[in-house]
């Protein structure tokens, strides 16, 4: 399992996340600050199988361009 953390420009934000919803993943969102002028942006954290990390990315590439994309192993994933 990988976590994939994007931090997206708000404004792409809303697209980003109906993209992914839309392919069948789950997304949090969160809102955040960040950048050289502070500027609002917005992370989402996305619980994905190994097999799955290039199709996120590539949906987030097309739907939100110049996201920061952030992927990390995972020990452990589930729903509670």
């Amino acid at each position: 399992m990988k976590l994939i953390v994007f931090v997206v420009e708000d404004s792409h934000a809303d697209a980003g996340v109906d993209a992914l919803v839309t392919a069948g993943f789950r997304v949090t969102r969160l809102a955040t600050t960040g950048g050289f002028l502070r500027r609002g942006n917005t992370t989402l954290l996305v619980g994905v199988e190994d097999s799955q990390v290039d199709r996120a990315h590539e949906i987030m590439q097309r739907a939100a361009p110049g996201t920061l994309a952030i992927t990390m192993d995972l020990e452990r994933y589930e729903r509670l």
